[in-house]
């Protein structure tokens, strides 16, 4: 069973996390940590148009929590903030509740459905799009007040 959890894929996915790094002048920004295990995920964004043009992450976490932040570096720019929002919702239904994987641009987040079987495990793998959703309703919240001003 735990062969079904660390597939070649994932691992090679882990290994090969996206756009690494951190962004000079982020429009919005977060720090997520699991408390059980340590993993750390930081994001940055910049929004342009409501969707996010540019992205880093600095990712210290266990193989499926770089696996599901190689997943969103690899597909995040262009995505809006309802997108990533929902994105987040369904991937954890799909973990917590036994849902659907994500669909569309984050479908490969169906690699990680047999970390359902592993609730020890869950909140290190949501450390990135937990992080992304936070760090884009501050950069909306930021575009929003400075478009009222």
């Amino acid at each position: 069973m735990i062969d079904d959890l660390y597939s070649a894929k994932l691992l090679r996915l882990a290994a090969e996390t996206p756009r690494l790094g951190r962004l000079a002048e982020p429009d919005g920004s977060s720090e997520k940590v699991s408390k059980l295990c340590g993993s750390r995920v930081v994001v940055d964004v910049k929004m342009d148009g409501g969707k996010v043009s540019d992205f880093a992450q600095e990712v210290k976490a266990c193989a499926l929590g770089q696996a599901a932040a190689s997943v969103l570096g690899a597909h995040v720019i262009g995505a809006t903030a309802d997108e990533l929002e929902l994105t987040r919702q369904a991937f954890r239904a799909m973990l917590k509740e036994g849902g659907p994987p994500p669909e569309g641009r984050f479908g490969d987040l169906s690699m990680l459905e047999p970390v359902k079987d592993y609730p020890a495990r869950h909140t290190s793998t949501l450390l990135a799009f937990e992080a992304v959703t936070d760090a884009v309703r501050q950069a909306m919240g930021r575009t929003s007040r400075a478009g009222a001003a």
